[in-house]
């Protein structure tokens, strides 16, 4: 065979199609059915696919890591809240109310918490309740994290297979060429 994934049998991941490593240009070229530019084309089409991806992802990957902060952020405040329940002492905090403006609440003892959940959602939780909502929810932002991280390597691993494919087409091009324009100037010097 002509062609081989350097990653073994891996022909995708998460919907991500694998870039095959050309062995061989003319005989890729030959099985494929294509001529170098028809090649040169469907892959520079290929890499832009790759690179759209790869900022859907590096974006998926920028929410996840300001997300994990926010997360923890609220792990503390919840365990705060509950090391001072019972100890008759308020808390001062300084919360934000909205991008920039930020107010001042006492907060007495309290056995419950609001989240918002997202899409303009709010639930009390108690605050047992919330502690063990918040960590499931850091457990699966970091283990969302790792895949995400995981499938950028292998599209910059595909990227680089792609673009090692589009040199060598375009090499084995300019060479062939190279050739066709020698042979005739070989035979007339012959000829002489």
């Amino acid at each position: 065979m002509s062609s081989s994934s350097p990653s073994g049998d891996l022909t995708e991941r998460r919907g991500i199609p694998a870039a095959k490593f050309i062995q061989d240009v003319e005989t890729y070229l030959s099985q494929s059915g294509l001529d170098p530019n028809s090649a040169l084309s469907f892959h520079q089409e290929r890499l832009q696919q790759y690179k759209v991806v790869e900022m859907k992802l590096l974006a998926q990957q920028r929410e996840l890591q300001a997300k994990i902060p926010d997360i923890e952020k609220c792990l503390e405040v919840v365990a705060t809240l509950q090391a001072r329940k019972g100890t008759g002492e308020a808390l001062l905090a300084d919360f934000e109310v909205s991008e920039g403006i930020y107010s001042r609440a006492r907060i007495e003892d309290t056995d419950s918490v609001c989240l918002w959940l997202g899409a303009n959602v709010m639930l009390e939780y108690s605050c047992e309740e919330a502690t063990t909502l918040l960590k499931n929810n850091l457990e699966n932002a970091k283990a969302s994290l790792e895949v995400l991280v995981a499938d950028l390597q292998f599209l910059r691993d595909q990227v680089t297979v792609t673009q090692v494919t589009i040199a060598r087409v375009y090499n084995w091009d300019v060479h062939q060429r190279r050739v066709k324009q020698a042979t005739p100037t070989a035979i007339a010097a012959a000829d002489s």
